[in-house]
């Protein structure tokens, strides 16, 4: 059944446990999400990233996406993954996302609250839920010195003004996590984490969950992370997979021949997630 984004974090919020995000990117990968969901009973946000979106064509999201969710037998939200601008937010309104995030982190905190502030009127108005994010969640890629690693953080005070002012539905904090995978352990400040949460009313997003050690995350999740962004360990498992899978069959034209493996790597990695986050029979 296809719900909005709050439904789904508020129920994982107050029952403390969180619900996997899995990035969809290429059409391929909604069935195995789906199926695991299903077969975990689990809840589940389905997310588009700008890059997803423009591959993927809004118009095919709009009409085969949102047809599956709602048909789905567990509760489905179609989220778009960091949303760029309020023109990108619309988009996704205008296309059945019952969920969107406004990254507006980059800008000043009276720019990010005034752009994210516009996105909740306009996307509540019609009833998706609104993400929103402070601080950078920085990228594997960078050489983040620790006083940089520090300023990147959220501040827990500007954290509970953001939310405050805008009514957003569910934050994204930096506290130390990255998008891709990361070279060697990751640094957390869980206890600024813990802070955010103290703060703010509204359920926490971890962004750059793929390849944070497990332990971690669940204590994540006991300091008020509600969901868990996964992208590029599905990005690893399906790659991986056709290339194994090519190596081995050269002479195979059939692309669901191909394919097969690609989505069975996926659910292996969607299997995990639900169990490790504690969303199975859930829904």
């Amino acid at each position: 059944m296809l719900v909005p984004g709050r439904e789904i974090l508020d129920a994982a919020d107050k029952g403390g446990y969180a619900v996997g995000a899995f990035n969809v990117h290429t059409i391929e990968m909604l069935a195995p999400i789906l199926e695991v969901a299903e077969e975990k009973k689990s809840p589940v946000l389905l997310q588009f990233s700008h890059g997803s979106l423009t591959f993927i064509g809004a118009e095919a999201i709009s009409v085969l996406v949102t047809h599956a969710a709602r048909q789905a037998r567990v509760p489905v939200a179609i989220h778009l993954d960091h949303g760029e601008g309020f023109g990108q937010i619309m988009q996704g309104l205008r296309h059945g996302f019952t969920s969107v995030m406004i990254d507006a982190s980059k800008l000043p905190l009276a720019e990010n609250i005034a752009l994210t502030k516009q996105v909740v009127e306009a996307a509540h108005a019609v009833g998706v839920s609104v993400e929103a994010e402070i601080g950078r969640v920085g990228g594997t890629e960078e050489n983040i010195t620790v006083n940089e690693w520090e300023a990147a953080l959220s501040d827990p005070a500007e954290a509970e003004e953001l939310v405050a002012q805008t009514g957003v539905d569910s934050l994204a904090p930096a506290f130390g996590t990255a998008h891709g995978f990361y070279k060697g352990e990751p640094k957390l400040d869980l206890d600024r984490l813990a802070e955010v949460n103290r703060r703010v009313s509204v359920p926490l997003v971890m962004h750059g969950g793929s390849g944070v050690p497990d332990h971690m995350v669940r204590e994540a999740i006991r300091r008020g992370v509600a969901k868990v962004n996964v992208a590029t360990e599905l990005k690893d498992a399906w790659s991986r997979a056709v290339r194994d899978t090519i190596q081995a069959k050269p002479n195979e034209i059939d692309p669901r021949k191909l394919l097969g493996p690609a989505r069975e790597a996926v659910k292996a990695i969607v299997r995990t997630k639900i169990d490790m986050v504690g969303s199975a029979g859930r829904a």
